[in-house]
């Protein structure tokens, strides 16, 4: 059988497409690695553009190192010039001049862009350099259809402590109020929100959840963030996009892995209900 016969005779998919922008997490648990998995998990098609590389396991990051602002630059152009990409999240950008660049290349990209800040950890572990948290609130934020901050950089982005649902509910007005067009506040872990997160689109609405006791939850920021762009990706309306990520990060911790000597990541194959 000749090249040309196989060519001929095979099927060709022509899935749709995301495009991830973000870190490189060397433990394989959160960053490029999980949000490719969970485009995939979509059936979705993953490219990614890299900002920065960590040197990372479940213990902990050890080392940080930026790419030069050129080579992220040169990785968007490439993907936009050649894959027909139908939405596209940001994750971890470090530094001004990698939210810059970032910015710049989404400005005239009219497709659904979803905004995870990663600027405080879970744990209130701060992982952006000082700048770049005021580069985030004026040059990201506006371009935002969703901006998945959890309670620490809600707090950051609107001036406001949150300590109760009318406190969230104020904070995520705030961020709404400076540009991005819906706001989903994650409960992450804090336990006494049982799952709970807040979608404020204008108005608030309180998305019901449940607490999967498990410390295995590397990635699970990531996670949502990429399935709603999945999601996007598949022209699912924004709410259900949000209702399909929410439901495959809460199977994904239902079989979390433990693995290595700290925090294990979600698993990205048994998600189905």
């Amino acid at each position: 059988m000749t090249e040309a016969t196989i060519a001929t005779n095979s099927e060709h998919l022509t899935p749709p497409i995301a495009l991830t922008i973000g870190g490189s997490d060397s433990g394989g648990g959160a960053g490029i690695q999980a949000d490719l998995l969970t485009f995939m998990a979509f059936e979705v098609h993953g490219c990614s553009a890299i900002t920065c590389v960590t040197a990372q396991n479940t213990l902990g990051v050890t080392r940080v190192d930026p790419l030069p602002a050129e080579g992220l630059q040169a990785q968007i152009e490439t993907v936009r010039n050649d894959l027909q990409v139908k939405a596209v999240k940001t994750g971890m950008l470090l530094n001004h001049e990698l939210i810059q660049t970032t910015a710049k290349q989404l400005k005239d990209w009219q497709i659904p862009v979803v905004i995870d800040p990663v600027m405080v950890s879970r744990t209130g572990a701060v992982l952006l350099e000082p700048d770049a948290v005021a580069a985030i609130r004026r040059e990201l934020l506006p371009l935002a259809t969703l901006l998945t901050p959890n309670r620490h950089e809600a707090q950051l982005l609107s001036g406001q402590i949150i300590s109760d649902d009318a406190s969230a509910e104020r904070a995520a007005a705030e961020i709404h109020a400076q540009g991005a067009r819906a706001v989903l506040l994650k409960s992450g872990g804090k336990q006494a929100q049982g799952g709970r997160d807040l979608l404020f689109d204008g108005e608030a609405h309180w998305l019901q959840g449940e607490w999967i006791n498990t410390p295995h939850s590397h990635g699970t920021g990531c996670s949502l963030s990429a399935a709603i762009t999945a999601g996007l990706a598949q022209s699912r309306p924004l709410a259900t996009a949000i209702d399909a990520g929410r439901a495959y990060v809460k199977q994904g911790l239902r079989n979390a892995l433990a693995i290595g000597h700290g925090q294990g990541p979600i698993c990205h194959w048994k998600t189905q209900e």
